[in-house]
């Protein structure tokens, strides 16, 4: 898959196995893109694989996920 591909994956995962709102998502992964996070799959796009994706989904949720907790769905039902 293209860098661009991963990207919308890893957003997609984190919304489903964290039940997170996908403005939460896509914000966590745009900090995380920032923070040069997927710099390698940039450059080495033999990385971005559907294993992989699984793999940054959780990382990034890991280092994200305060800034991101007020985006839950059950916050957005609250």
């Amino acid at each position: 898959m293209t860098y661009e591909q991963h990207l919308d994956e890893v957003t997609t995962l984190i919304t489903e196995k964290y039940d997170l709102e996908e403005e939460a998502a896509i914000q966590m992964v745009m900090r995380a893109q920032a923070d040069n996070f997927f710099s390698g799959h940039d450059d080495n796009p033999k990385i971005c694989t559907l294993d992989r994706a699984h793999q940054d989904a959780r990382d990034v949720f890991k280092k994200y996920q305060l800034a991101a907790q007020s985006g839950t769905k059950a916050a957005a039902s609250s």
